[in-house]
């Protein structure tokens, strides 16, 4: 990785923001005196402010043929094979990475097992240069669980859960790799650069994008540090974000890219690294278990992954739970610690060590759900649109195939322009994209699939989606002539408190179950604390009015890392809500699964967040 040095860096005048110019509205008049929990400069309008008037405002812009926003699956595989086409055409386009974590792989959270068909597509020589895919699945096996048995389901061969052939990895460790791959072809990664602005032609198409400032104090005031981000202009800009994106959920707003789309559908994924006793290790064995803890009308299910690393016994496990869940009073981090103590599961946890937590919210919505992904100036590409194949319980294989489709389109629209064009930062269009997209084995693959997800909304629940899976998806293969919808967003599923039930949970041991901050501990997260807030409302008065006044304060139940907590300062006044932005491992859920729709995550500044290790 590396710092910017720009071939092609120009100053640009600019105001002070581009943010909106709404005010940010306080809190009711009980609390006026109470500090604005909203003071990102994304937000609140800098034009004015006597503490802004002697600052610099001016940015540098760097030019690139292909600007790529953010450095996983996705966005490295599009790198990869846009340099290939390169290669293969004797030209020599430029090609930038940006990514918001300090290194590559920093934010990368998943199961994983990995279904290598992008790969041999994309680098078939992948073992010969030493891709960390080394533990081939050597046993699949599935169970349903009460709430003390475990009753074995029926893994049958060329059906989704069927992992003969694919890997068990440690993800982050892969998009490391994939990075050193895409630099050694001469693409510029540049790893600590987050995204926090789209730029747009005079025409409405896409230019690039912008950095974000650094030296902004918690209140919105500079420090003597500040430094303005930079533009990054660019003939074709790939917005590989992953799952919920801020500048992807901004751009399909602007273009009404999700004209002809469903809303997404979300689940939230928790996972942890453990090294346990050897006794108990059994290298390429993948376990899956739906039923308990949840209830037949809430998705979730279980993963415990046994790696195969030299002279080491670890496992990754991990709970995922639908974002469609009603009941406010549900907290997935204590549904993951409550399953680890099942009778079934417990013992393989007991006398190990926990190593790792992390979580990530992912796309469930599937086909449905695909928006428009080329434009005028770019495309989305991988999670930023959303290619999880559900049943399968992978994405990573789409995701980098859909970067592979994204670059040759780009590729084939830059190479038709004049020379002269060439030389200039002009959009191009990329609706090809959408074409080659839908010719693809990606989208034949969510096609057949299509009808899993939603098949859990009929009155049956989960046990209709058992049998929908067993009968009808496995013996027409998606051939079924109807589309189910998933039906209402996932925040508009939430039910006021007084209509549910409190959930009561266990304490943690502290040998197979946990509490939360100890396990926040273990994500590495960090930012600095004097800058303002990355998770904005759109209105300060929200969360005690409407948020804890109807759903009893969901903020502080499906935040996996503690960042929202409703402080009660005087018994005769509501409470308000703290945001400890410095906890947040940019898992997204919150931008989600708020009721209110009132929580926007954006960037924060660069480099911060969390610092996964092979995750």
């Amino acid at each position: 990785m590396q710092r910017w040095v720009g071939a092609r860096l120009r100053a640009v005048a600019l105001p002070l923001t581009t943010a909106a110019r709404s005010p940010v509205r306080g809190l009711s008049s009980t609390a006026d005196a109470a500090p604005a929990l909203t003071t990102h400069y994304k937000k609140v309008d800098r034009t004015g402010d006597e503490r802004w008037v002697e600052i610099d405002m001016e940015r540098f812009a760097d030019e690139t043929d292909l600007l790529i926003v953010g450095g996983g699956p996705a966005g490295l595989s599009a790198a990869i094979r846009f340099k290939q086409m390169c290669a293969e055409a004797g030209v020599d386009y430029r090609v930038t990475v940006i990514e918001k974590s300090s290194t590559l792989g920093g934010h990368t959270l998943s199961g994983a097992v990995l279904e290598p068909r992008a790969l041999d597509e994309l680098l078939p020589d992948w073992k010969e240069r030493g891709a960390p895919l080394d533990t081939p699945v050597k046993t699949d096996t599935m169970g349903f669980l009460t709430e003390t048995m475990r009753l074995p389901l029926p893994v049958l061969p060329g059906s989704p859960v069927d992992n003969h052939g694919n890997y068990v990895v440690r993800l982050g460790n892969f998009v490391s790799w994939l990075g050193e791959q895409a630099e050694e072809m001469g693409v510029d990664v540049y790893s600590g650069y987050g995204a926090v602005e789209l730029l747009y032609h005079e025409d409405g198409s896409l230019k690039g994008v912008a950095t974000t400032d650094v030296g902004v104090a918690k209140d919105g005031s500079p420090k003597p540090t500040f430094e303005r981000g930079m533009e990054l202009h660019a003939k074709a800009t790939l917005l590989g974000e992953g799952c919920r994106g801020s500048l992807t959920k901004e751009l399909v707003a602007q273009l009404g890219l999700d004209s002809e789309s469903e809303a997404q559908t979300y689940g939230i994924g928790l996972k942890e690294l453990w090294r346990i006793a050897p006794e108990k290790h059994k290298p390429g064995t993948v376990e899956h278990t739906a039923g308990w803890p949840m209830d037949s009308h809430t998705w979730g299910g279980s993963f415990l992954y046994h790696l195969d690393e030299p002279g080491d016994t670890l496992v990754s496990t991990g709970y995922v739970i639908g974002l469609d869940y009603t009941n406010p009073y549900l907290n997935p981090f204590l549904e993951f610690q409550r399953w680890k103590t099942h009778p079934a599961v417990c013992p393989t946890f007991e006398g190990g060590e926990r190593l790792s937590y992390g979580a990530r919210a992912l796309n469930e919505g599937g086909l449905q759900c695909i928006p428009q992904l080329g434009f005028s100036g770019g495309a989305l590409i991988g999670c930023s649109a959303g290619f999880l194949n559900v049943p399968k319980i992978k994405g990573t294989h789409t995701a980098m195939k859909s970067g592979m489709l994204a670059a040759e389109a780009a590729f084939a629209a830059m190479h038709a322009l004049d020379d002269d064009a060439k030389e200039e930062v002009v959009p191009i269009e990329m609706s090809s994209y959408d074409k080659a997209l839908k010719e693809s084995w990606v989208w034949k693959e969510l096609y057949e699939v299509r009808n899993v997800r939603p098949s859990a909304h009929t009155p049956l629940g989960m046990y209709g989606m058992f049998i929908y899976t067993g009968v009808v998806q496995w013996l027409l293969k998606g051939r079924e002539p109807f589309t189910l919808s998933h039906g209402a967003s996932d925040h508009e599923r939430l039910r006021p408190a007084a209509d549910c039930t409190p959930i009561e949970y266990p304490k943690p041991d502290n040998e197979v179950s946990f509490d939360l901050l100890s396990s926040v501990a273990l994500t590495g997260t960090n930012h600095d604390h004097d800058q303002p807030a990355h998770l904005t409302l759109k209105d300060d008065s929200v969360p005690a009015a409407r948020n804890f006044a109807i759903y009893d304060g969901p903020e502080q139940r499906f935040c996996p890392a503690g960042v929202y907590e409703y402080i009660h300062d005087d018994d005769a006044a509501p409470p308000r809500l703290q945001i400890n932005a410095q906890n947040c491992i940019h898992c997204k859920t919150c931008d989600i699964k708020c009721p209110s729709q009132n929580i926007d995550w954006v960037t924060p500044e660069s480099g911060g967040g969390p610092a996964y290790s092979g995750m």
